[in-house]
């Protein structure tokens, strides 16, 4: 592997193996992540209330600005069931990773075209990371996460009457 940096310079092959399962797994949920900003940012919200108040879907703006609109009860709630996901899929992983392999196989997949998904997932959950992080500064920054549409001459209206 290559490491520019020598950061793993006394790793050993499971500490590598270790750290390159945490990358797919945070790429993974970066392309989820720019998936429901996309999409949240499009107006698309989930229908009826998220709480016994009735407080609406609809009202929650997108982005880094919903944290503050949702009580701590909720984001508590939030990351309890990412956890519980976690624990679960920790459960499963090797039935899952089994399944995947089984799958490509009866695709007739050979190795050389199993190593290019792999690689083109890795690749792609990389680009996510540093795309939902730009998203996240450039909300902070100027309230504008789309700024290359505003460059372009196509402004988007981010959380406009939240």
């Amino acid at each position: 592997f290559w490491d520019p940096l020598g950061l793993l310079a006394d790793a050993d092959q499971e500490r590598f193996d270790r750290l390159r399962t945490v990358e797919i797994k945070h790429g993974r949920i970066s392309m989820l992540a720019i998936l429901g900003h996309l999409v949240t940012t499009a107006g698309v919200r989930l229908p009826g209330a998220y709480d016994l108040a009735g407080d609406q879907f609809a009202d929650v703006p997108t982005g880094l600005a919903a944290f503050g609109k949702l009580p701590a009860a909720g984001v508590a709630q939030i990351v309890g069931f990412i956890g519980l996901i976690e624990l679960g899929f920790a459960q499963i992983k090797d039935e899952l990773e089994a399944d995947c392999e089984a799958r490509m196989d009866s695709a007739g997949w050979d190795a050389a075209k199993k190593d290019s998904k792999r690689a083109i997932e890795l690749n792609n959950g990389r680009a996510a990371q540093m795309g939902i992080l730009a998203l996240m500064v450039h909300e902070k920054l100027d309230n504008n996460p789309y700024i290359i549409n505003s460059l372009l001459g196509a402004p988007v209206d981010f959380n406009a009457g939240f």
